[in-house]
């Protein structure tokens, strides 16, 4: 069996030898290993795919037993095993678009058991790559039931993981605490700068001569949760507020999918305020 190990801990001596050993115990072979010392906060972080001839429970025992001593966040799951996301999503569509279209190609490792919206106009584009859509509309007097009902969503499919494909709405903080670590957001990247409507527009106002775009995850602070990945693109004044909505819309589905795909894949992890992220 193809299964990857995902470790965190506090860095001391002897981590590496005891996965190492702890594999060799588990009947199995190490296909590839990353790893990576945080000085700052003395986290060690470690990414294992190993090829086992023990089945999952077993090995994760094995594992679990080898390392106990060094009190780690172990994770253990078959590389073949996609990640479930429940994605949301308003009325713009291109992040949701490349995210389906990656999906049909089979090569985003992921699961989409639903979108859920705020807005209906993605009904039609959602069901027609058969995967169910959920309409349900947001105001100030029943914010905290609809996000009971998407929570509710998350453990009766079994989400691992939410993506916000531009999702324009502010989560609470309840919902970003029941899912800490759990939450994919793509803006630009702009903010702070350029807050509020029409940030393309600020920005041409404004000339700027660099646009891009910040996938992070949420918590309760807004736009202030740790970042996994970015990308940006030069303009010049020649460029029309249009254009810079393009280019932007460009670089916010590219860095989104970058995102998802790093995270499905088990190639992230939280240290502190930032990432840790394995290639």
């Amino acid at each position: 069996m193809d299964l990857i190990a995902s470790l965190q801990c506090a860095d001391q001596p002897g981590i590496v030898h005891a996965m190492t050993s702890a594999v060799l115990a588990a009947e199995g072979n190490i296909i590839e290993n990353q790893q990576f010392t945080d000085h700052t906060t003395n986290t060690f972080v470690m990414r294992t795919r190993f090829e086992s001839a023990q089945g999952l429970e077993k090995a994760a025992a094995t594992l679990q037993a080898g390392l106990a001593q060094f009190s780690p966040i172990l994770h253990i799951r078959p590389r073949d095993e996609k990640p479930r996301a429940l994605v949301l999503v308003t009325k713009e569509s291109h992040c949701l678009r490349d995210l389906l279209y990656l999906l049909e190609l089979n090569e985003m490792p992921v699961e989409i058991p639903l979108v859920i919206s705020n807005r209906e106009e993605l009904k039609s584009l959602v069901e027609s790559h058969g995967i169910p859509f959920l309409y349900l509309p947001i105001d100030a007097s029943n914010k905290a039931a609809q996000e009971a009902v998407m929570l509710a969503k998350v453990a009766e499919l079994k989400i691992d993981f939410v993506v916000l494909a531009r999702y324009m709405q502010i989560l609470s903080s309840e919902f970003c605490a029941a899912l800490p670590g759990k939450i994919i957001n793509i803006h630009h990247s702009f903010l702070p700068g350029f807050k509020g409507a029409k940030p393309y527009h600020q920005a041409h106002d404004r000339g700027v001569k660099i646009i891009g775009a910040t996938a992070h995850f949420v918590t309760a602070d807004l736009d202030e949760g740790p970042i996994i990945e970015q990308d940006v693109a030069h303009v010049s004044h020649t460029a029309t507020p249009e254009q810079l909505i393009s280019l932007g819309r460009d670089i916010e589905r590219r860095v989104l999918s970058r995102a998802v795909h790093l995270f499905a894949e088990d190639r992230i992890f939280i240290v502190g305020q930032r990432t840790v992220i394995f290639a």
